[in-house]
């Protein structure tokens, strides 16, 4: 079983499906050994208390500089031997040791199609905004390993989403968190904890596809 830690700093949705897959057995090979959450009153930390995974509170508040905040994340992390980390929902940037110690090991979800979409300056419901702004007729998410580069790492897997006439940003913005987000998450998650996941270059091959 991988040891796995759910970052978080929110209400903890994505969170939720991965604790909805471990419960149907449907995360395979994964071992929910921590939440560790960059904000006390984060409701992901109730998610995690609820299902019986230990919780930890990093306040991001407490440290003077981003850098020293990474450090800390890095720190409880190699202390509780975590060999995989997915960021659920974890507004907070980490710092390049970070992404050394756990190369290819980091995983999130995007809303969006990657490449699309993933300018500097969009996130939360801007997002889908920009989707609709643009008029395209699908959207959807992705989850990919995360590297130093914002929103750039190799990709897993994606799954669209059409998108409607009579969307809002925020009708979109739900959908594609339980159509697509909260798909392919658990199972992105699954694939790599069974060893099936190998990175070449920009590219990641999935064993037995």
């Amino acid at each position: 079983m991988v040891k796995t830690a759910v970052l978080v700093s929110g209400g903890g949705v994505n969170l939720q499906s991965l604790i909805d897959s471990d419960m149907f057995e449907e995360l395979r090979g994964c071992e929910l050994a921590a939440v560790i959450s960059s904000n006390p009153d984060a409701y992901a930390l109730k998610r995690g208390e609820m299902a019986g995974v230990p919780c930890y509170v990093v306040d991001k508040e407490l440290f003077p500089s981003q850098t020293v905040f990474s450090f800390a994340i890095l720190d409880k992390l190699r202390d509780l031997d975590i060999e995989l980390v997915v960021l659920a929902g974890f507004d907070c940037e980490l710092c390049q040791p970070v992404f050394k110690y756990y190369s290819g090991k980091i995983i999130e979800t995007y809303p969006s199609l990657m490449p699309s979409f993933t300018d500097a300056g969009l996130s939360g419901i801007d997002i889908q905004k920009a989707v609709l702004d643009a008029g395209v007729k699908l959207t959807g998410a992705t989850a990919y390993f995360v590297t130093e580069k914002p929103r750039s790492g190799p990709i897993i897997l994606q799954k669209a989403v059409e998108v409607r006439d009579d969307d809002t940003p925020a009708l979109l913005q739900r959908r594609v968190l339980e159509e697509a987000e909260n798909v392919i998450l658990p199972e992105a998650v699954s694939l790599y904890c069974e060893g099936r996941l190998k990175i070449e270059g920009r590219y990641v091959r999935i064993a037995g596809n």
